[in-house]
């Protein structure tokens, strides 16, 4: 039986986070929980900015403390929460992201394929729903988007919910980027509910308006650096080319549960309780040791890929804004084969084009809503004299292409 001795965790962002109970406490001791200490909040992005060494672990208490004070402030404006409700909302949030897999984002379609982490999530919140007895049952429901109070769900994915505004500033905070700091205290204290659903109190619009444009910044800057990019794609084409030698015959090594995925197709068809376990055991040091290993693989490119990516000697990158000529993506093929004497396909992992997309606001199905001082609910889009409808809600489009450095 746990003890629940520990009641605070101390937050570089808020000060002292409170365990809102002992389910929650629970909760947090559970080794699915414990390895979000191992899985960083930023994939690659250190690379760019030294500080950005946080963890999902540090995400999901911050969203949680946000939580609470969300709570705190529509309980305020009369609106009925249960107690049943309070703990479904901290554990959905408390967990939201427990199915990210190493690097987070960077690798979300590498390990287990064609399954986004929501729904792993969703798995791992089934499989301790098991193990505390049903105890997690609204909370499966409030994360799921099932629960009829429209709001709570809100709480949990939406356009202004309680994920976005803590990653929002506590990204800002470790990369030192400005630019995404906002006033998360401001915000929540200007919710309440109309209708069954979320809204924000017209005074608090401007805070609201700087949360937009500053997501919108912080994406450009900070998640789709050119850098953090490139160095994403280097991990993914390294797992990519060791998934193809392992199944070809050889003999790589790296962690028991790495090799498994490494060796399986492991994807939505397949994924049991025991995959489920078995990338509950992985976490960013399982791929990290692999890569320090596989430098010294006698496979070129996949020695060459982990040297780059470990000395961060990466990828020459450039961003366009239209779609990448052929012609030159052949070229710069076409020269890395004539240097170090590879097929097309083994070229192709040095040289290669893609797109990235930023949408800040999406118009359709989950438009922010605005309580007037009339009592009336507005789209922010017909309020704000600010809100530039057409620069925030079109997702921007940027093509890039990589190639190595020594044919620049």
């Amino acid at each position: 039986k746990k003890s629940n001795k520990l009641r605070l965790f101390n937050d570089p962002i808020y000060g002292f986070i409170t365990i809102p109970g002992a389910l929650i406490f629970d909760l947090i001791e559970h080794r699915y929980f414990q390895r979000l200490r191992r899985i960083s909040q930023m994939g690659m992005s250190y690379l760019v900015y030294p500080g950005a060494h946080h963890t999902r672990f540090h995400h999901a208490l911050g969203s949680m403390h946000l939580m609470q004070k969300a709570v705190e402030t529509l309980r305020y404006k009369n609106v009925e929460i249960s107690q049943e409700e309070e703990t479904g909302l901290y554990i959905a949030i408390l967990l939201h992201d427990i199915g990210h897999g190493p690097f987070s984002h960077a690798m979300e379609d590498s390990i287990i394929k064609k399954v986004s982490h929501e729904r792993i999530s969703a798995l791992f919140m089934e499989q301790l729903n098991k193990e505390f007895k049903g105890k997690l049952d609204l909370a499966i429901k409030i994360f799921n988007g099932l629960y009829p109070r429209r709001f709570m769900c809100q709480l949990i994915s939406s356009q202004i919910d309680m994920d976005r505004s803590d990653y929002l500033k506590r990204d800002s905070f470790y990369t030192g980027v400005s630019e995404g700091n906002i006033n998360s205290d401001r915000l929540i204290t200007m919710l309440n509910v109309r209708y069954n659903e979320l809204v924000v109190e017209e005074k608090g619009i401007y805070s609201l308006e700087k949360f937009l444009v500053a997501r919108r910044f912080m994406y450009w800057q900070v998640y789709l650096h050119k850098t953090s990019l490139v160095a994403e794609q280097l991990v993914i084409r390294a797992l990519k080319r060791a998934e193809f030698l392992i199944k070809s015959g050889s003999n790589l090594s790296c962690s028991e549960n790495l090799v498994y995925f490494l060796k399986n197709n492991i994807d939505q068809n397949n994924l049991d309780q025991d995959n489920l376990e078995r990338f509950a055991k992985l976490d960013d040091y399982d791929i990290i040791s692999a890569l320090k290993t596989w430098q010294d693989s006698e496979d070129f490119v996949l020695s060459h890929l982990c040297k780059m990516i470990i000395n961060r000697h990466l990828l020459k990158i450039k961003l366009k804004d239209r779609q990448i000529d052929p012609a030159r993506i052949k070229k710069y093929r076409n020269k890395i084969q004539e240097k170090y004497s590879l097929s097309v396909e083994e070229a192709s992992y040095f040289v290669f084009d893609g797109f990235v997309t930023n949408q800040a606001y999406k118009m359709e199905g989950d438009e922010i809503k605005i309580l007037r001082k009339n009592g009336r609910v507005k789209n922010i889009s017909e309020v704000s004299d600010q809100f530039n409808q057409e620069s925030l809600s079109q997702p921007a489009v940027k093509y890039y292409y990589c190639y190595p450095k020594e044919l620049y």
